[in-house]
Formats: structure tokens, sequence, C-alpha cells
């Protein structure tokens, strides 16, 4: 039971930084960025990049990868979103091609072989009889405070007020004289660097691999779509859920079994739900 209750908060944690990211756009912009699973790769292979084979100090690669990621997520949405975003079925398309064209030149790049990216702490803890490693307790802390300061960030500050007043009316935010195309870029990069900051912890003690991507951004849609989508409290509410859920299913009978638990969650929902656990139109 403990080992679940140790290991089950990491693993929401990581479900946390990346759902958060991926219904942040959707509640803000209306759209669904299918490439948001791509800056979650990014983030780990730009760490191992900057790390591994230039040499940077740990600390600085990752901050540079978290940057990097977060510059490519403003250009897609500036070069890619942007123009399509009258149409859902256009964005969805193109972030999708993104996806898949990062995912190719990770793959010619670097090779199918997973990569070892580089962790910021290597010592074991045991927490209630539980043994649990460094860089997996501080992933949980970093997911944490992430999603303390993002909160602050959109409830305490000039950039966040104007970010609900787009999620709540586009117009009059509009009129008011909100760039609404420089928020939805700066939401976008947010977004990304969310899901590069995942990738940065979790990359050590997970797999780093070009298939990394469709995984990722299937386990996103499957937590916004049981949180509610453009619920920021509804996904962090599913990616704990779930995140448990998949964690005991994996102790108590197989690993090879947690991903029905996300299909039958969603199926659930679906069904008898459909707007969610805290489903509603504004993202706040």
């Amino acid at each position: 039971m403990t080992d679940i209750l140790v290991h089950g908060a990491v693993t929401s944690a990581i479900y946390a930084m990346l759902a958060v990211g991926f219904t942040l756009v959707f509640g803000v912009a209306r759209i669904l960025n299918l490439a948001h699973g791509a800056f979650y790769m990014l983030g780990a292979y730009f760490t191992y990049l900057f790390a591994t084979l230039l040499g940077l100090p740990l600390a600085l690669a990752a901050l540079a990868a978290i940057a990097a990621t977060a510059g490519l997520g403003w250009a897609v949405e500036r070069w890619l979103i942007r123009p399509q975003r009258d149409s859902s079925m256009a964005v969805m398309m193109v972030t999708m091609a993104f996806l898949l064209v990062a995912e190719q030149v990770l793959l010619v790049t670097f090779g199918s072989e997973v990569v070892n990216v580089p962790a910021f702490a290597d010592a074991k803890f045991s927490l209630g009889g539980a043994d649990i490693g460094g860089q997996q307790l501080l992933t949980l802390a970093t997911a944490v405070a992430a999603l303390a300061v993002l909160w602050l960030l959109i409830q305490r500050t000039r950039a966040g007020a104007a970010i609900l007043a787009l999620s709540q009316d586009p117009l009059a935010a509009q009129y008011m004289g909100i760039p609404i195309d420089r928020v939805y870029g700066r939401v976008v990069a947010l977004s990304a660097a969310l899901a590069a900051l995942a990738g940065v912890m979790a990359g050590p003690f997970l797999s780093t691999s070009p298939h990394m991507a469709m995984p990722a951004l299937t386990k996103a849609f499957a937590i916004v779509i049981v949180g509610g989508l453009g619920s920021l409290p509804g996904s962090i509410l599913a990616a704990i859920l779930l995140g448990y859920a998949e964690t005991a299913v994996a102790y108590l009978v197989s690993s090879s079994w947690t991903e029905v638990v996300s299909l039958v969650a969603v199926l659930l929902t679906l069904l008898l739900r459909p707007a969610g656990l805290r489903g509603k139109r504004a993202a706040f």
C-alpha cells in the first residue's frame, strides 16, 4: 500500500504537468494542440543534447531545454496554429503533423534506441517502507511547485488577468484592448514549457525515445476528457485519480494492464458524464 501511495503520487505529478498545459490551451484558445506530446519529448531530448552532448551543467541544460521548447511552442502558435485558428480540424491536423515531423527528426538524428537523460538526484530513499529514487521525489516536488507558480501567475498577475479574460469572452477581451494574438502565443509557449518540464524531470527514470510523444499525448488527452476540457482543477483531479489507479493496477495486477485504466476511465466518462468531472466553458 505504501508503494502505491508513494509511486502513485509521482505518476500523478507527471500526468498533471502534462495535462494542465494541454487543457490550458484548450481553455483559452478553444483548440486541441496535438503537438503537445512533442513538447514533452523535446524537453527530455534537449536536456540530453545540452547536458550530455554539449557538456553544459545539468541545471543550465534543463533551463535551456525548457526555454527552447517554449520558443518552439510560440513558433508553432505563430506560424502553424494562428493561420488555421478558425478551423479546429485544420489546427488538429497541422499540430499532429508537427508532432510526426519532430518524431521523425529525432528518430533520424538519435536513432530508435533509448537515450540516457542525466538525473538531478541519484540517491535512493525509503519512505514508510517504499523505496523511491531521489529523481522521482524531485519530480513530485517540482510538479507541485510548478502548479503553484502557474496558479499565482494566472490569479495574481496582469498577464494572468488577460488569460482569464480571454478564456471567458474573447470578443470582450479584444474590445478591452487585450492583444489576443500575443496572449495566445504566450499560452502555447507556457503550455510547451510545462510539458518540457515534465520531460526534463521524468526523462531520467522513464524511457526517453522518439516514440514517447504519442503515448504522452494520448495520456494528456485522456486526463482532460475525464477532468473536463478547459478545466485546470479537473485536469489535476483526473491526473491524481488516473495516476493512482494505474499504479494500483500495476502493483496489484500487472503493469501490462495500466493502459486499460485510462481507456476505461474515458469510456465511463463519455457515457456517464460527457462534460467530465469539472467540465465548463471557462478555463478556470
